[in-house]
């Protein structure tokens, strides 16, 4: 994984019905949709719910559904809420069916979200064609960081043949000036962003939250698998050559709802939840 494609750019969208229901201890019973067990949504969706006490495996019921199909359960009543990329989130606002609880950046802001991914094989096989795939992705978010770029992009991406939602929706997102379902204009312009920088700190963090719901057991070599699948030399590289400055470090320094991550430091994090499967 060279590249990160956005930063940000997910929430957690909750059922109309549930509107008065903004404390999650008062989500017990609850039925949740993110769209893959192995990732960014599941991981930071987990996180808060277990902030809040409640057990994510007992507690509720989290069920992968693709997102395209996420506004549509939750019209026909079939789960109360997702966590999910944009502009799924968006589009429940303009249904009319959901509103937005939290942005995801509210939970780990400058989190990764959607990434250029490409197997061992074709990168080692193919160099020429994985480095202009990484370039064009680089050369991207790199025009898409601007704000004045925005609502050409939402215009661009629109239509049918890509994200097939309504103009207004995806401009909402981009912008970060939208409705949040209740009634109230919100204004964030880093709702969702753009940095494609893949620090390896990121990749030890999701180690720990796989290892923490029993997705992986035993001993983890956090450090040789972070660099092994996060190719930040690659990125260093080629950022450079579309004039783009890379970081000085690989380890990225955050917090998570105000808990400070130490990436030198993962089974000691591990072991400081309440709520955690590697606990029983």
């Amino acid at each position: 994984m060279p590249a990160v494609e956005n930063i940000n750019g997910q929430a957690i969208t909750l059922a109309m019905k549930h509107k008065d229901k903004r404390n999650p201890k008062d989500w017990k019973g609850f039925k949740f949709a993110v769209p893959f067990d192995y990732s960014m949504h599941n991981y930071l969706l987990r996180y808060y719910l277990a902030e809040a006490g409640l057990d994510p495996d007992r507690d509720v019921q989290i069920r992968s559904v693709p997102p395209p199909e996420m506004v549509a359960n939750m019209r026909a009543d079939n789960i109360d809420g997702f966590l999910a990329p944009d502009p799924v989130n968006q589009r429940a606002v303009y249904d009319g069916v959901g509103f937005i609880h939290i942005l995801s950046k509210e939970i780990w802001s400058g989190h990764p979200c959607c990434a250029f991914a490409a197997s061992k094989e074709f990168v080692t096989q193919n160099p020429n064609s994985y480095k202009a795939l990484l370039k064009a992705v680089l050369d991207a978010t790199a025009y898409a960081r601007k704000a004045e770029n925005r609502k050409e992009i939402a215009a661009a991406i629109a239509p049918t043949n890509y994200l097939n939602q309504p103009l207004t929706v995806v401009e909402q997102v981009l912008t970060g000036t939208y409705a949040d379902g209740l009634g109230g204009i919100k204004k964030d312009p880093q709702r969702i962003d753009f940095d494609p920088f893949p620090y390896q700190s990121f990749a030890i963090w999701i180690l720990t939250q796989m290892k923490r719901w029993g997705q992986i057991k035993g001993d983890v070599d956090y450090n040789k698998i972070a660099k092994d699948v996060f190719l930040a030399t690659d990125a260093t590289r080629l950022m450079k050559e579309v004039g783009m400055q890379p970081p000085a470090t690989l380890d990225k320094k955050f917090s998570v709802m105000g808990k400070p991550f130490d990436p030198k430091k993962p089974e000691e994090y591990l072991n400081s939840f309440a709520i955690s499967r590697t606990k029983g």
